[in-house]
């Protein structure tokens, strides 16, 4: 069995780590570099930086904390926000990241998955994917759930199914899916599993669950139910739990985790 991965989320405004509700309400949390050397001291198995200012406000993704970030870690660090073109990951990448997740600019075109997958090799390009629930028509019983995907940090919804957009982000050379549900994120109410098993079953990549994770039977819930990574923020960042502990509730439910040192 494939072990199971923990990763620390930093969502990044204006050099701050913030947390919100839904993608709004932000709330400071403090300083990139130390959050992240303190959840790698705690366990977590990679870092995930987004800069949610940067595409919002057309802003060049803030490559100096990325390097403050880089330098004080020895596991994996990917890099979201801001990257528009091949030139842009290459940046990415000479400051320190390992990875490089696009959102909304794959949306506007597609064919940027493709160059950077073609450049710098699928296992370094993540397709970011943010969905929102379709309420089903006020006719119809049972319908099978829907999700679009939006763009522009939960701005923008647009007209794509999120479960075909991952299948052909996959196509065109993403190596890994960034897979965040807007309805869960920040309710700390768990993590949309519908929208987890949909995807994670059309898909043949390493899919991250990312969105409302509360307590450790969330994170358990979401692979359970195909994710192959649980992506944690909030309630690491309030000193509600640790990575550690995490890591420990997981093992207890069966579930193969790397040991923390």
């Amino acid at each position: 069995m494939l072990t199971r991965r923990v990763i620390a989320c930093l969502d990044v405004a204006d050099g701050r780590v913030v947390k919100g509700t839904k993608f709004v309400g932000l709330e400071d949390r403090g300083v990139p570099q130390e959050l992240a050397a303190r959840y790698e001291a705690q366990g977590a198995d990679e870092i995930v930086f987004l800069d949610i200012s940067a595409t919002p406000g057309g802003h060049a993704t803030v490559l100096e904390q990325v390097r403050l970030t880089a330098s004080c870690l020895s596991i994996p660090l990917t890099l979201g926000g801001g990257i528009r073109s091949v030139d842009d990951a290459a940046q990415a990448l000479r400051a320190g990241a390992d990875k490089v997740s696009v959102n909304t600019a794959a949306v506007d075109r597609p064919e940027l998955l493709t160059e950077l997958s073609e450049r710098f090799g699928a296992q370094c390009t993540v397709a970011s994917i943010d969905a929102q629930r379709v309420p089903p028509p006020a006719d119809v019983h049972a319908a099978a759930p829907r999700w679009i995907v939006v763009t522009r940090g939960g701005r923008t919804p647009t007209t794509r199914d999120a479960v075909e957009w991952a299948r052909e982000c996959v196509r065109r050379g993403a190596g890994e899916i960034l897979l965040t549900s807007v309805d869960s994120d920040g309710t700390r109410r768990g993590y949309d599993l519908d929208l987890m098993r949909a995807v994670s079953s059309a898909v043949a990549v390493p899919v991250i669950a990312s969105g409302g994770a509360g307590e450790s039977a969330h994170l358990a819930q979401a692979l359970e139910a195909g994710a192959d990574a649980v992506l944690v923020a909030g309630m690491l960042h309030d000193g509600t739990t640790t990575v550690a502990a995490l890591k420990t509730q997981l093992a207890a439910h069966g579930i193969l985790v790397r040991a923390v040192a």
